[in-house]
């Protein structure tokens, strides 16, 4: 789902905004992790994948997207690195309770 396809990632609002935790996986210019970071109050956590064409230069062109992210909350792990970001979602969720009342503004 990229940026291409953002239409996409709409139908899935309502359970992104209900989310303690997101992993965004994205290759060619990794922008995805951004556009999540602006939708969502919770930390996303962004994996860049070698996977690509064009100058994706085996993911490291989606890294350098996700580690320059202005979205705020946004973390990236390393290339192709699903474990590492599922292994700090996982911690993540066991935080505790979401306290939601905090985040009313």
């Amino acid at each position: 789902m990229e940026v291409a396809g953002i239409h996409r990632l709409f139908a899935h609002a309502q359970e992104l905004s209900s989310a303690r935790v997101v992993i965004a996986i994205a290759g060619m210019e990794g922008t995805l992790a951004s556009v999540i970071g602006g939708l969502v109050s919770c930390p996303v956590i962004a994996v860049p994948t070698s996977v690509g064409y064009g100058a994706s230069f085996e993911g490291l062109t989606a890294l350098l997207a996700m580690l320059s992210s202005c979205a705020s909350g946004v973390s990236a792990v390393n290339i192709d690195n699903g474990f590492g970001a599922a292994y700090q979602a996982s911690l993540i969720n066991h935080l505790g309770p979401r306290d939601d009342a905090a985040l009313d503004v």
